[in-house]
């Protein structure tokens, strides 16, 4: 057993607050996340409205809030128009992003319908298409969505059944925009220029509306950091967030460096905000940017990509893409993923798992039957549930492991949070495979005295996930010899396992 890893936890040092905005997800109109996901008419639990009962109860037991929608690649060639009024009216359109036939069945409605059975915490995040179109739509879409009667476009949303207004406060301004894939993809100082006269227009109509400009596509591209610093240089004091998105596999079974992938993540961010604070000072601007990470997961893009080689080009309806299935080890660089946001819970003021429902997602179902919870749904839940408050400044003195593509990394990867009853629950990853990590955490200042619980996800075999024919293989067990004595928390972590610390 390696030496212990240590860091110390005292109220005067803190991060920040939890944005509860990071425990969002996001539904794109992308194989079966929608048809068959969250929406199936004629299943066993549909309601009237064709919402999968058995899927809203597993998403409020995820503890999702803020939902974006409709995309992710599909809203660059999408017309809003088409998601709205009578659905035997509606027109079936090509979905260039993903190579498939949209029914538009489900549509704008339908999906604040889904969030307001999802409850109160589930809040909009609408995307404008800014790849084939531009201020205009966008502008109608918010006349229709927000405006509260009395106008063509808002009392068109009160014939078609809707008299109260969404509501939308959330926008993205297009998306991956840099991206060649990208339908209408633009450079960064079109993209910028367009951004920001929408941004303009639309505050014309709501000054408090919050928008979001769209990032670079991944730390990786090209035009990473400049395409920033030129969006912003153009829409520094008319949006309020910039956009990140981040996903990571297992490459060439290299599983070391796959584990310690919330180093490039913490990384990507601490990059971001360096460039936003640049462009506001060199604009002598006052006003700080605050990162949306709006889309992050464990994706396998290799074998998607090698599937999308493989797939007829018949323009299908809801076909089966991106359902990769999770093990043990996925999860816990997910809940190593989760930690890296709440870390940095200062400026990641918005965050959506990409996705929600059966398109790389905690949530799988199967056409007219069951659905259940992959291995990730584990650490979001229970992220979402135990951390929100203060987040505490963790400094890890830790062992630490070589890898090929960060070097030498901790194997402690550890956040904490501090509630508003001043309860405190840990997060902890132990990237080791295959030894145990003793921890000591130092607490002062904090007025506590047990061990409410200590959960761990892991196995002794790495790969086992949760599947139709076993959907209960894997979960979270119990801890029990995790010790709270004298001021100092004694525990051990097992290898490769995400851990839940709660203390009172």
């Amino acid at each position: 057993m390696s030496r212990p890893a240590r860091f110390t936890l005292d109220p005067a040092f803190t991060v920040g607050t939890v944005d509860p905005r990071l425990f969002g997800s996001f539904v794109e109109h992308l194989g079966r996340c929608v048809y068959t996901g969250i929406y199936e008419p004629g299943h066993p639990t549909a309601d009237a409205a064709g919402l999968r009962e058995d899927v809203l109860d597993l998403v409020r037991e995820l503890g999702a809030t803020t939902i974006r929608y409709p995309g992710g690649n599909f809203v660059s060639g999408c017309k809003w128009e088409d998601s709205v009024g009578p659905v035997d009216e509606r027109p079936r359109r090509l979905d260039l992003a993903w190579r498939s036939t949209e029914t538009n069945r489900f549509g704008l409605s339908e999906y604040i319908a889904f969030l307001r059975r999802l409850g109160p915490q589930a809040e909009p995040m609408m995307a404008v298409n800014l790849g084939t179109r531009g201020v205009a739509e966008a502008l109608e879409l918010q006349e229709y969505a927000n405006h509260p009667a009395g106008t063509e476009l808002s009392d068109r949303r009160i014939a078609h059944g809707d008299k109260e207004p969404f509501g939308i406060r959330l926008w993205c301004l297009g998306n991956e925009m840099d991206g060649p894939w990208q339908t209408g993809h633009k450079t960064a100082e079109e993209y910028g220029r367009l951004a920001a006269e929408t941004a303009r227009a639309m505050r014309q109509i709501d000054p408090d509306l919050e928008l979001v400009a769209c990032g670079s596509s991944g730390r990786a591209m090209e035009t990473f950091a400049a395409w920033e610093a030129t969006v912003l240089t153009e829409t520094y004091d008319l949006v309020d967030h910039i956009s990140l998105h981040a996903y990571y596999e297992e490459i060439d079974g290299d599983r070391d460096s796959f584990l310690a992938s919330a180093v490039d993540m913490e990384t990507f961010i601490e990059a971001v905000v360096a460039t936003c604070d640049h462009i506001g000072a060199r604009l002598k601007s006052p006003k700080r940017i605050n990162l949306s990470f709006d889309e992050w997961n464990v994706w396998y893009q290799r074998r998607t990509a090698e599937e999308a080689t493989a797939a007829p080009l018949d323009w299908p309806e809801a076909p089966r893409l991106l359902e990769d299935s999770y093990s043990v080890t996925d999860a816990v660089v997910f809940g190593s993923l989760m930690i890296a946001l709440l870390r940095h819970a200062d400026r990641v003021t918005v965050a959506c798992l990409a996705q929600l429902v059966n398109v790389i997602a905690p949530i799988m179902t199967e056409p007219g039957g069951p659905a259940w919870r992959q291995t990730t749904f584990f650490p979001f839940a229970q992220a979402a549930r135990y951390g929100r408050g203060q987040v505490l400044d963790v400094r890890v003195d830790s062992p630490t492991y070589g890898t090929k593509t960060y070097g030498e990394v901790p194997l402690l990867h550890a956040t904490a949070v501090r509630g508003e009853d001043g309860t405190v629950t840990v997060f902890a990853v132990n990237r080791s495979q295959t030894e145990p990590l003793p921890l000591d955490v130092a607490l002062h200042g904090l007025d506590l005295s047990e061990v409410v619980e200590h959960s761990a996800l892991s196995d002794e075999d790495p790969e086992a996930r949760n599947t139709l024919t076993d959907p209960e293989r894997v979960a979270p067990h119990p801890v029990t010899a995790t010790r709270l004595e004298d001021g100092v928390l004694n525990t051990v972590l097992e290898p490769l396992s995400w851990n839940v610390i709660r203390l009172a």
